[in-house]
């Protein structure tokens, strides 16, 4: 079984559990692809954030780590499960000092990253200061001090051919896209859209002068949907679609998508011999919330972790993890029990339930333009 067909939308849950069952389990793992190197934001950093500003609370972390891990979710992110797809250990992050093992590559994502470079600071506004621009320049450096420090013998590095046999995957945008958004509004932010287009396309240029031969690029979820966008984005209720997603702010999403989609055509033209793949995350993930019961999950729009209750969950003035307050009265943002039926974990970020489906989807293909398969390249090893 090769693919999942998300227009039968009972057939994503059934054709995983296929999958995972029909998946050759073997003592060699071989895979064409021998590390993975990360670009990324929150939404994929493994604790690169946390390490440069060290702060994390529970209950991030609840369900696989049983401890804050460094990840925006309650347990694994997409990353995660593609690297033990892979049958590769978690991807270090870069800023971690401690405890790093970078011979299966290396995570250059930090939480609040965005592809521009940042006209703020991160305690001003909370943008991190390591844009897209900056992790580039750490993997130039990654890559010069693997080259000086090979014949050392050092343990925890991989080998120099190593970077011509990796898979770079960027997940990265969503806070150039919602960064201002409440403020200059939908067409405030579509000036600034090309510009973040082409800069993905040149880092892949540049990081395919290094070696690079294979990349992934994931789009941008429906951001209408997410409990925290749909309480603080100003809208009417007639933007609100059926599933109780903003159509205004979906619509616009699907039109940077589109342009990201264009670009990677483009690149992948201008870069010979090279696997330039645009993921379409956003279709599953749109399919997660519209009809989250029809792939064992309960809650769409609902934040398990927040504060307020009702339809979303989420109150801003009380994040995730945190009390405070207000009024004369404590407010706690506090986890449900369940995580693994909520599509949202904290009203910004997936759950590791949704993390899941969206990395089989991806492991798989069916989501890939052109169609690409991991399966084809990899024993994938099933992971729970």
């Amino acid at each position: 079984m090769n693919e999942i067909y998300i227009s039968s939308r009972p057939c994503l849950v059934i054709c995983i559990v296929l999958i995972a069952l029909l998946v050759p389990i073997c003592d060699a793992k071989k895979c064409a692809f021998e590390a993975i190197f990360n670009f990324g934001d929150s939404n994929s950093d493994t604790g690169g954030f946390w390490a440069a500003f060290p702060a994390e609370r529970p209950p991030y972390g609840m369900t696989y780590f049983k401890r804050p891990s460094g990840r925006a979710t309650d347990g694994r992110v997409i990353i995660d499960f593609l690297a033990q797809g892979l049958g590769q250990p978690f991807v270090s992050p870069y800023l971690q000092s401690i405890g790093s093992d970078y011979r299966h590559g290396a995570n250059f994502a930090t939480l609040a990253s965005t592809v521009g470079l940042p006209n703020t600071s991160l305690f001003v506004t909370g943008v991190s200061p390591f844009s897209l621009a900056i992790q580039l320049n750490q993997m130039k450096q990654f890559k010069v001090r693997v080259d000086e420090l090979h014949s050392s013998g050092k343990t925890n590095l991989p080998p120099p051919e190593i970077f011509g046999k990796s898979l770079y995957t960027f997940y990265i945008g969503q806070n150039d896209f919602t960064g201002n958004l409440a403020y200059i509004g939908i067409s405030g932010v579509k000036q600034y859209l090309p510009q973040v287009v082409s800069h993905i396309a040149s880092t892949i240029k540049e990081i395919y002068a290094l070696g690079g031969r294979t990349f992934l690029v994931l789009n941008l979820a429906p951001i209408g949907c997410y409990p925290a966008f749909l309480v603080e984005l100003p809208h009417g209720n007639s933007d609100i679609d059926s599933f109780g997603c903003m159509i205004s702010y979906n619509n616009a999403v699907v039109e940077y998508n589109d342009m990201l989609k264009e670009a990677m055509e483009q690149t992948r033209k201008n870069i010979p011999n090279a696997n330039v793949i645009y993921v379409d995350i956003h279709t599953v993930m749109l399919e997660l919330f519209q009809h989250p019961t029809a792939h064992g999950l309960k809650y769409g729009t609902k934040a398990c972790c927040g504060e307020g209750g009702g339809a979303y969950n989420f109150n801003p003035k009380v994040f995730c993890g945190n009390s405070k307050i207000i009024n004369g009265q404590t407010l706690n943002a506090t986890a449900c029990s369940d995580p693994y039926n909520y599509v949202s974990w904290d009203g910004i970020h997936a759950t590791e339930a949704a993390n899941k489906l969206v990395a089989y989807a991806i492991l798989n293909g069916s989501y890939s333009h052109p169609a690409f398969s991991l399966y084809k390249y990899c024993d994938i090893q099933p992971f729970t």
